[in-house]
């Protein structure tokens, strides 16, 4: 019996289908590409600003940019009046030429180069300080104006992080922000917390409330809070879901090769997105008192969050040619125009495990399952899109395409590399205009 994951349905699929643009486009670029939905972005964005209106909660969304390097979609987040959190001076200057303010900007990473630090102070944007050098190295920047601060905590659920000051550490941090008067305006504290438990989110988030309490008496601005990412995207039903985690083996995969459960991303979450956020700003922190969201309005304290993923949900897919295929004895090979860094789940011990769509330029009968894996266009042995042998409708042939659905949050180009000379893969933006789809390429300055 073929493993199967398919996707939530999206009607935009059938209509792409229907228009053959997509073939179009891929005769055009003649390798694979990407495809970004930036009004998707626009409505993922709304859905959060709703959950923290619902909760009279004051907030703002920041547009975590390492999800994806499209333009479109810092344009929207500009445009829109969001953030964006940046963690290069690639990425700052990027935001800026795109139109975001550097007010709207929050910097975090760990370690940020001094280049950076200058970069953001200039333009106001906030610094989230992960550690007591670069704290040193935020004191001595020679800037016109207070260099905005969050302060880090370590996060004492998760002793494995890299990121954040301990108790110690924050003590003798605000002391340095107090003494340090006008050159800093410590605005208030930050975490980097992994995973998508509502439950650890929520008690980090009261901890830091309590911190801008104390921090006030020092005189210190404290009154904002950010609780970064974390908010699960929903892939696919529960039950296609479990049915998979069930059922998978080695048997399902190419070389046999094997994942335990804990290697996949969780591709069905019951809390997703903004409903994620509705639920951390409802529970009880540590499992009493009251709810965050109370405890935020009762302090005067801004919720700040930088989600990804969860914005670019739905907003983009990845389009590849089938090169050719190769059968085996009792499942096929099929190799495209791209490589597995265009899917960047592979290059993590991990698999992309939503079902590829297979699209003909002429429609074709089923003639029932052909399982096949999906292989790269490189000379290496593990360059697989999918190791598992998806259940194609039928034996795929040279110059169909294959969508791999839903890629816009992380998977686009994480990896992506000009190996083997290959050109990156071409982001295009589609969009709706006097009743039909219009594309047009991404752009992005030069550098």
């Amino acid at each position: 019996m073929a493993l199967t994951l398919p996707a939530h349905p999206d009607p935009l699929d059938e209509e792409l289908a229907a228009t053959g643009l997509l073939h179009d486009l891929a005769h055009a670029f003649g390798g694979p590409f990407h495809y970004v939905l930036p009004e998707r972005f626009d409505a993922n964005l709304a859905a959060f600003r709703t959950a923290l209106d619902e909760a009279a909660v004051e907030g703002r969304v920041y547009f975590a940019k390492k999800a994806n390097k499209a333009a479109a979609f810092v344009e929207r987040a500009a445009r829109a009046g969001a953030g964006v959190d940046v963690a290069s001076h690639g990425e700052l200057r990027e935001a800026l030429a795109h139109g975001v303010r550097g007010e709207d900007l929050v910097v975090t990473g760990p370690a940020k180069s001094t280049r950076l630090l200058g970069a953001a102070a200039l333009h106001g944007a906030l610094i989230a300080v992960d550690a007591p050098d670069e704290l040193d190295r935020v004191l001595a920047l020679d800037t016109p104006r207070p260099v905005r601060v969050l302060l880090r905590r370590f996060p004492p659920a998760q002793p494995k992080s890299r990121f954040g000051m301990d108790d110690r550490q924050l003590e003798d941090a605000l002391a340095r922000c107090a003494q340090a008067g006008e050159r800093v305006r410590m605005e208030g504290f930050s975490f980097h917390l992994s995973g998508y438990a509502v439950q650890p989110r929520t008690d980090l988030a009261a901890d830091l409330v309590a911190l801008c309490l104390r921090a006030r008496v020092l005189g210190l601005q404290a009154d904002r809070i950010s609780i970064g990412g974390g908010f699960a995207v929903d892939y696919a039903p529960a039950d296609a879901w479990q049915t998979f985690l069930d059922t998978q083996g080695p048997d399902d995969y190419h070389a046999r090769k094997s994942f335990a459960a804990s290697d996949f991303y969780p591709y069905h979450s019951p809390v997703a997105g903004a409903d994620a956020l509705r639920a951390v700003l409802a529970a009880r922190p540590h499992g009493t008192g009251a709810p965050l969201a109370q405890r935020l309005r009762e302090a005067g304290v801004m919720l700040l969050l930088e989600p990804g993923r969860a914005l670019l949900d739905g907003a983009g897919s990845s389009v590849f040619t089938v090169q050719g295929v190769k059968d085996r004895a009792d499942y096929g090979i099929v190799t495209v125009d791209g490589t597995s860094l265009s899917l960047s789940e592979q290059w993590f011990a991990s698999e992309y495990l939503p079902d590829p769509t297979l699209h003909s330029t002429a429609p074709q009968p089923a003639a029932g399952p052909y399982r096949a894996c999906v292989g790269g266009a490189s000379c290496l042995d593990s360059d697989l899109l999918s190791w598992r042998k998806i259940a194609f409708p039928r034996r795929p042939r040279s110059g169909d395409l294959l969508v791999y659905p839903n890629t816009a949050g992380y998977q686009m180009d994480s990896n992506e590399s000009p190996f083997h000379d290959l050109p990156l893969p071409a982001k295009v933006v589609l969009h709706r205009e006097g009743g039909r789809l219009r594309w047009r390429f991404d752009h992005r300055p030069a550098c």
